[in-house]
Formats: C-alpha cells, sequence, structure tokens
C-alpha cells in the first residue's frame, strides 16, 4: 500500500516541477512561493516532527535543534566555500565588466547540492510513508495525505533551486526526475528494513537547517532582488499558509 501511495508522490512531485516551469515570467512570484513553502515546512512540519522523533538532550539543548544549527552552518559553510572558489577562478567577470548580477555569477553546483538535499529529504518522506503503515492504516493514511500533498513543493522547489543557480533546464529537469522517483525508492526499502525513531528525528532536524539556510539567505533575497513587490510577499505568506493547511489537515 505505501508503494502504492508513493506513486502519487511521485506524480504530485512532477506537477510541481511543472508548474515551476510554467511561470517563469514571474520568476519573483515563483521564488517567493518557495521561499515560503521551505520556510513552512522547516519550522512547521519538519522541527516538529524532529523534536518529537529526537527527544535526547545535549548539553541542555534537544540534540535535534543542535543538528538544526549544524545544517544551517554546513549550509552556509558551502555556499562560502563555492563562492571563493568561483571569485577566485574570475567567476564574477560579467559584474565586473559593467555586466548585472544574474545565474552566470551563481555555482551550478550550490544549485546541485540543494537539489540534492531535497532528494533526501523526499527518500526519507517514502521511508516515513512506509514506516507508518507498519504502524497501522490509521497512521499511514495521515502520513500518506501530508506526503502526497507536501510532495508538490518538493518539486516546486526542486526545480527552482536547481535552475536558479544557473543550471540549464536538462539538469533542472533531471534533479525532478530523480526527486519524483526518492520516495518510491524509500517506501519500496521499509519492506527490508525499520528506520529508527531517533535517527529519522535527527535526519530531520539537520535537513530542516539546511533548508532554512536556502529559504532564508538564498531564495527569498533572490526574490525581492529585482522585484521588492508585495505581491512577492504575499506569495511568501501564502507558501506558508499552504503548508500550514497541509499540516493541519493531516493531524499534525
Amino acid at each position: 500500500m505505501a508503494v502504492v501511495v508513493a506513486l502519487g508522490a511521485f506524480l504530485m512531485t512532477l506537477f510541481g516541477g511543472w508548474v515551476a516551469q510554467r511561470v517563469t515570467d514571474r520568476r519573483h512570484l515563483v521564488l517567493g512561493l518557495a521561499g515560503g513553502l521551505m520556510l513552512g515546512v522547516v519550522g512547521l512540519d519538519l522541527l516538529p516532527e524532529a523534536l518529537g522523533a529526537a527527544g535526547s538532550e545535549v548539553f541542555g539543548v534537544p540534540e535535534a535543534l543542535l543538528l538544526f544549527v549544524g545544517g544551517f552552518l554546513l549550509a552556509h559553510g558551502v555556499e562560502r566555500l563555492l563562492a571563493v572558489r568561483r571569485a577566485s577562478h574570475g567567476a564574477d567577470w560579467g559584474t565586473e565588466h559593467g555586466g548585472t548580477r544574474g545565474k552566470s555569477e551563481r555555482a551550478p553546483q550550490v544549485g546541485l547540492t540543494a537539489a540534492a538535499a531535497m532528494v533526501g529529504h523526499s527518500l526519507m518522506d517514502g521511508i516515513a510513508l512506509g514506516a507508518a503503515f507498519q504502524v497501522g492504516g490509521g497512521m499511514g493514511a495521515t502520513v500518506a495525505l501530508a506526503v502526497v500533498t507536501h510532495d508538490f513543493a518538493d518539486g516546486f522547489n526542486t526545480y527552482t533551486l536547481t535552475s536558479l543557480y544557473g543550471n540549464d533546464r536538462r539538469k533542472a529537469l533531471g534533479m525532478l526526475l530523480v526527486d519524483a522517483l526518492a520516495p518510491l525508492v524509500g517506501a519500496g526499502s521499509t519492506l527490508l528494513f525499520t528506520l529508527p525513531e531517533e535517527l529519522l528525528g535527527a535526519y530531520l532536524g539537520f535537513f530542516g537547517g539546511v533548508l532554512l539556510y536556502l529559504a532564508a539567505a538564498e531564495i527569498l533575497p533572490e526574490a525581492h532582488h529585482d522585484h521588492p513587490a508585495h505581491s512577492t510577499l504575499l506569495c511568501t505568506v501564502t507558501g506558508v499558509g499552504f503548508i500550514w493547511l497541509v499540516v493541519g489537515v493531516s493531524g499534525g
């Protein structure tokens, strides 16, 4: 049953990526919505689940929160390292010679790394889905609703993140397909093993930190760079509200 539901997640992920492609003339709105979706996923879905699953503390701080901060710092460190390497190889030539800030000065590796993190998250979605059905049908149905619905956001964000950093459409579509397949692989893998709850919580906390950095330091500033409009902010708030609705309907 879990694999059948994961097929719905596969289709929803592809649909999210398709939507991201179709609104290229409203790029700032796409990025504003993507930032809101990512912020909502982190604050309203990932962190509460991580804190509930990884309950142990390390020197007075919940393990999930330590990994959350660690994920944020790792994402920041990787982005800064790639920025230094890009500058040392003259990748900012266009800006120095009268060009504008755009995809040419961005490191495609950052986009691919971010998309790979989304794939990892989708893989864990599938594993969580399979584990929920192992517990019981009611738990499986609740998790299935959350996974299938918010995989739209995963597909949307995967395509947006990959293309935002200068990767061509072929690579963006490739990462979107891998992200769509990941829940199927994750759900199928639960036929072979059971993931410890604490390990799942630790992963969710770490991934939440990575995702928050991408949303707050990259996606949202880029959304408002050329179009600091109220409509962009509205899209961000809408993205957060959508995830809140998903979490509420799925029972948290």
